[in-house]
């Protein structure tokens, strides 16, 4: 495989763009973000799009609502999700880091819908890595890049909120 050499943080600054551009128009915008690479992306993204101080930041995590709960069990570091918001009738801005099979997506479509349901739901990757398993597309990616089935993109943060993405092996 070519090495990647992924610059996240020139990466967020399109896909922030993208999502600014595409949402200008759009009533009632609150973002959500995925646990965790997503939350973080959407930390920033509320900020810019100043709807942070406003009550319209919400964090899910997906792990009892995904279809292979029982067969990988129960991750360490689950997280509370957090929907401050009204959902019903609300456009979503749902975020991730990398979209891969679609499964945490259609899983975190899926607890939104215990909220209540959302006028629409426009879904925001950094970086989309195909091999897609659902029916599934994002609406803002900043990049889409070719990994094999062994290998996993990796979002990172460091402590002054700069974004690293880096390859692992599975």
């Amino acid at each position: 495989m070519p090495n990647l050499n992924l610059d996240a943080e020139a990466l967020y600054r399109q896909l922030a763009e993208s999502v600014k551009a595409g949402l200008g128009d759009a009533d009632n915008v609150a973002i959500v973000g995925i646990y965790s690479g997503g939350a973080w992306l959407a930390e920033r993204l509320a900020t810019e799009l100043n709807l942070e101080g406003q009550g319209r930041l919400g964090f899910i995590d997906v792990s009892f609502y995904r279809d292979d709960y029982a067969e990988k069990g129960l991750h360490a570091e689950v997280k509370p999700t957090q929907i401050p918001f009204e959902v019903e009738g609300a456009t979503i801005l749902l975020v991730d880091d990398v979209l891969y099979t679609g499964r945490t997506t259609r899983a975190a479509i899926n607890e939104l819908f215990d909220y209540g349901r959302p006028a629409r739901i426009r879904l925001a990757a950094l970086v989309d890595r195909g091999g897609r398993e659902l029916p599934i597309a994002a609406d803002f990616v900043a990049q889409t890049v070719t990994l094999t089935s062994d290998q996993q993109l990796v979002l990172g943060r460091d402590d002054d909120g700069r974004f690293s993405l880096t390859v692992d092996h599975a």
